[in-house]
């Protein structure tokens, strides 16, 4: 059966008459009778009572409007959810808490400024997404890269490196001019969940701490590098963080004496199949351009202050990371 001419039935019926379906249809007045004597033909039946410049439905025309009305409602809804969806994006991303608080949310908003069409939701945990039960497109996930059976891609590059707030440099100062030294008696503040801890980072720099441990350990960067800023210790964290931070003068290096070392951190992370998603590969972009131009501003920085930089692309492999 011709669904074209039914399409034709439905919309002369619809509408009351074969010239405003024809205006629907954007073709001739006769094409739609043409296409309704098929119809009639194929069907083997009168669907209309024709009297004089008046279409009226016979009960087998009536039988066939019911069935057809119905039919094109439901494909002219799909349609119209495809378009409008074509003209927005849902998104749903899981980001780490420090990454979306200190770097995902304060740029987000001119990512909305330019696609106000689009709806995010934001989770902020730091759990990864089982994408096999959850409703989530693609998590900003921190590490090493390696999640088996998973899409991963690189987008921002963290610069890993002592800082302190002003007022504590001149206390450390005060005791030594040696930067070593000056670790050496340091009050260190350690982030529990990075890839780089002082654990790691101290006897790769020659540097043994006064005391065994600790005193200060968060498992949230963003705590770390705020009791850096009220001057409580040292903290060992990365510029994705505290850029802001450093170049407003909360923050400042410890010294250039010590690399910045470079690395890959933050990864999009998703199935697959989720790849091929516009939304997802739009977002992605986006954040992996954002990230891009960051490490950029950040690497700049650091070089006007003397920094060199040191890339280990697979931390995971460093002893006790």
């Amino acid at each position: 059966m011709n669904l074209n001419s039914m399409s034709y039935f439905e919309a002369v019926v619809r509408l009351g008459g074969v010239a405003k379906a024809a205006d629907e249809m954007q073709v001739s007045v006769s094409a739609v009778s043409q296409q309704l004597r098929q119809l009639e033909q194929q069907l083997g039946v009168s669907l209309f009572h024709r009297e004089k410049r008046r279409l009226a439905l016979t009960i087998d025309g009536e039988r066939l409007f019911q069935t057809t009305t119905t039919a094109f409602e439901s494909i002219r809804d799909v349609r119209n959810a495809i378009m409008r969806q074509r003209e927005s994006f849902h998104l749903s991303v899981r980001v780490s808490p420090s990454f979306g608080d200190c770097w995902l949310a304060p740029r987000l908003a001119d990512f909305i400024r330019h696609n106000p069409r689009w709806e995010i939701r934001v989770d902020a945990t730091p759990n990864f997404s089982d994408f096999a039960t959850e409703v989530i497109d693609l998590d900003l996930r921190y590490g090493d890269g390696s999640w088996a059976g998973l899409h991963s891609s690189c987008v921002v590059n963290d610069l890993i490196l002592p800082m302190c707030s002003p007022g504590y440099l001149a206390e450390l100062r005060a005791i030594s001019q040696d930067p070593r030294e000056q670790l050496h008696q340091a009050r260190l503040i350690d982030s529990a969940k990075a890839y780089f801890r002082w654990n790691t980072w101290l006897p790769r720099h020659g540097v043994a701490p006064s005391k065994p441990g600790f005193p200060y350990r968060f498992d949230r960067s963003s705590m770390s590098m705020r009791l850096a800023i009220e001057g409580a210790g040292v903290a060992l964290e990365s510029t994705t963080i505290a850029l802001d931070a450093l170049l407003s003068g909360q923050l400042v290096p410890l010294s250039p004496s010590f690399e910045a070392i470079e690395f890959p951190a933050y990864w999009m992370v998703c199935p697959h199949r989720h790849v091929s998603r516009r939304s997802v590969r739009l977002f992605t972009e986006w954040v992996a351009e954002t990230g891009q131009e960051h490490t950029a501003r950040a690497r700049r920085f650091l070089t006007d202050l003397g920094f060199r930089f040191c890339l280990d692309p697979r931390p995971h492999l460093l002893p006790g990371a």
